[in-house]
């Protein structure tokens, strides 16, 4: 389920290849505001087309790539926004991809879904180019847009109607979950809806589509810290049943609490892959000391960063064997000591932080 776009913030045809905005995205009468408006003829258009989608309540047959890519490069004139980018998603996998403002993460979801056309190499849906043959690869699929533009002048009711007929189904008792669970009002027309409300509109359909895949980008913007709760949720029941999540996130502790690997973009390049444990076993242990007396001077130790973390207390940045630090404490009085795996986000930003130094 992918609604385009077009620039200006309009919902546009989800059909590539059609002229006609008014009749195929939003119906042809404009209210009395000056929106347009769903209307009896198109949902009696969507009625008519014929059903290509599969049932809302099969789950992948197999194990095989959900997201694949091969060597995949996106430039806009000059500027490289994305560079040989090689991505594998296993079906049934919750997949993290992290990455700031710019680096690449909503040209790489443009690519997979077809609206953008890649540069060079490839990229499919289980095994499907979206750009070559749209409708097919669409057909397993549910996109949330990190902005979420929709129809003003429809509720959230209507909202899911539509949006359902278009993917050729919903499961409609899981979509009434859902509203309970996000707390949605969907009697209020779009146009009343703050943007977390809105956010939940696109989250709610998404999820109630029972796709194969579920693409999501930076999908809690707005979202207040309940409603972060039960997406978590959602996203669970979604991997239990089988579905595939490729989630772009700025919000680490999310990716971390949710996702099997990640993979971390920083400036159109993959710089780094693997699962929590992967990650963390390349990257430095962290140990807090605090000392009975003045902190000593543990800067000659190989392989130890050393920075204060308060009076008489170090933080202790440890790559490689522990031991040469084990032994210069042994010879210091000390009174508190402990010791914890690096989380997500210092392994997000030590990656940046060397690109920096650099």
């Amino acid at each position: 389920m992918v609604v385009k776009h077009r620039p200006g913030g309009r919902p546009a045809s989800p059909f590539r290849g059609s002229s006609d905005f008014s009749t195929v995205g939003c119906g042809k009468n404009p209210d009395a505001a000056g929106h347009l408006r769903l209307d009896a003829d198109l949902m009696q258009q969507l009625d008519a087309l014929p059903d290509q989608r599969p049932s809302v309540a099969r789950a992948p047959s197999d194990r095989a790539e959900a997201i694949s890519t091969r060597a995949l490069c996106k430039r806009y004139g000059a500027t490289v926004a994305l560079e040989n980018l090689e991505l594998s998603v296993r079906a049934g996998e919750v997949y993290g991809y992290l990455g700031p403002n710019g680096a690449g993460k909503t040209t790489t979801i443009r690519l997979l879904l077809g609206l953008h056309r890649a540069s060079s190499g490839s990229c499919a849906l289980f095994g499907v180019n979206a750009w070559r043959d749209p409708v097919a690869a669409h057909r397993r699929v549910a996109y949330v847009a990190g902005e979420p533009f929709l129809w003003p002048a429809l509720t959230s009711t209507e909202t899911f109607q539509f949006l359902a007929r278009m993917h050729g189904g919903t499961d409609a008792a899981y979509r009434d979950v859902l509203v309970e669970r996000f707390q949605l009002e969907t009697e209020k027309k779009i146009r009343a809806l703050s943007k977390g409300n809105r956010q939940k509109v696109l989250l709610i359909a998404a999820f109630a589509s029972r796709a194969d895949l579920l693409i999501l980008d930076e999908p809690t913007a707005g979202l207040d810290p309940l409603m972060e709760v039960a997406f978590r949720q959602t996203v669970v029941e979604a991997k239990e049943r089988g579905q595939t999540v490729f989630l772009s996130s700025h919000i680490l502790s999310e990716v971390e609490a949710l996702c099997d690997r990640v993979g971390i973009l920083r400036a159109g390049r993959m710089v780094d892959e693997g699962t929590l444990s992967e990650l963390r076993h390349l990257s430095a242990q962290t140990i807090d000391v605090t000392f009975d007396g003045p902190a000593p001077n543990l800067e000659a130790i190989a392989g130890v960063h050393v920075a204060s973390a308060g009076q008489n207390a170090l933080r202790l940045e440890v790559s490689g064997s522990i031991g040469p630090l084990i032994e210069a404490l042994a010879k210091h009085p000390v009174i508190a000591l402990s010791s914890r795996e690096p989380s997500l986000e210092e392994i997000f930003l030590h990656h940046y932080e060397d690109a920096g130094a650099a």
